[in-house]
């Protein structure tokens, strides 16, 4: 592995469900094409809400992209590219810290890392790889919905089940959208039992 250049750094877009994090993923590439950088983005292969090859946001912007399971399927295809995205990061199927190893494997390269993914799962617990990787990227920003109860700033992802609070036991990984999940404030979020 050869260093590209000393531009490499890694940029974390994250929040709970409904923030706007893959419309914000899709907002910068857009302008990486308009600048003419080359790029490649990638999508876990278990999120297939909106198609298997695609980032979509729930505003209905989507871009073409690469499905993957691991973070270590990327390096192999990033010869060319300048620009390295990586949607809902927190369904790859590896450990924290093997995504972190990735991460920084990718930015030393010398590419510009863009990732976006929910930073705590329904529990109001943090996602650990959205974490770590937070802790020693060059830019965080973390993105907030609006509480469908209050109107407030919405941080946490409620996930329901019949329209309850889903119990503490149920599988941390479950992916939907508005049919499972609303955004809501500290206030109005119901902690799992």
């Amino acid at each position: 592995m050869t260093r590209l250049s000393s531009s490499g750094r890694i940029e974390v877009i994250c929040g709970c469900m409904y923030s706007g994090k893959t419309e914000e993923l899709i907002r910068r590439i857009r302008q990486v094409q308009i600048a003419r950088q080359p790029f490649r983005i990638f999508t876990p292969k278990l999120d297939t809400r909106y198609g298997r090859n695609q980032v979509a946001s729930h505003a209905g912007t989507w871009l073409e992209a690469q499905p993957i399971s691991s973070i270590n399927e990327i390096l192999p295809q990033v010869d060319d590219a300048q620009v390295v995205a990586i949607d809902e990061l927190h369904f790859l199927e590896d450990s924290p810290e093997t995504i972190l190893a990735g991460c920084q494997q990718l930015a030393d390269y010398g590419l510009r890392v863009l990732v976006s993914g929910l930073d705590q799962n329904y529990r109001a617990e943090p996602f650990m790889a959205l974490a770590l990787v937070s802790a020693v990227a060059e830019q965080v920003d973390k993105l907030y919905a609006i509480c469908v109860r209050c109107g407030a700033y919405g941080t946490r992802s409620q996930r329901l089940i019949d329209n309850k609070p889903a119990p503490a036991d149920a599988p941390t990984i479950v992916v939907g959208g508005l049919e499972l999940y609303e955004a809501r404030c500290r206030a109005c979020y119901e902690p799992a039992r």
